[in-house]
């Protein structure tokens, strides 16, 4: 059953998201990539190898658009396609280990974070992480809710 916000709350929220995306914006800007080149790659640097199929899916791309993401990233020598030792047949995306230190790109972030972390107990901590858990895959539910009622054409 879903929650409804009261009006303030709900502002603070969206406060919250706006400053999420405009930080995203500005790591992709600093390691020289768009922000959908950026969130691919860091994904990859979160679960590991995936096939384009899967990196599309997870993006909300096409495949087409998948293809000239990873072609983008694989001529920046950030990842590579690899075949799958179990299935010749299959191709895997691969983050190219020190191709780009996304923890340090990521590092103004984490300290500004870690600064107000700071001021939480470690239940408050422990509630804040298991939030984190479970709303990844909500937002990542409510992405592809949204592309598929999405009217083509419309903005």
């Amino acid at each position: 059953m879903a929650t409804r916000m009261p009006p303030k709350a709900s502002l603070i929220y969206r406060d919250y998201l706006n400053a999420v995306a405009m930080q995203g914006q500005a790591t992709a800007e600093a390691a020289g990539l768009n922000a959908t080149d950026w969130t691919a790659l860091s994904m990859l640097s979160v679960k590991g190898r995936l096939t384009p199929g899967e990196l599309a899916e997870l993006t909300g791309l096409t495949t087409g658009a998948t293809t000239r993401l990873i072609d983008r990233l694989e001529r920046g020598g950030h990842v590579r396609r690899t075949a799958d030792a179990t299935d010749r047949r299959r191709v895997l995306v691969e983050q190219v280990p020190g191709s780009l230190d996304l923890d340090a790109v990521v590092g103004p972030a984490r300290k500004h974070l870690g600064d107000v972390l700071a001021g939480f107990t470690a239940a408050e901590l422990d509630v804040l992480f298991t939030y984190f858990k479970r709303a990844a895959p909500a937002f990542q539910q409510a992405a592809e809710e949204i592309r598929r009622t999405r009217k083509p054409g419309s903005r």
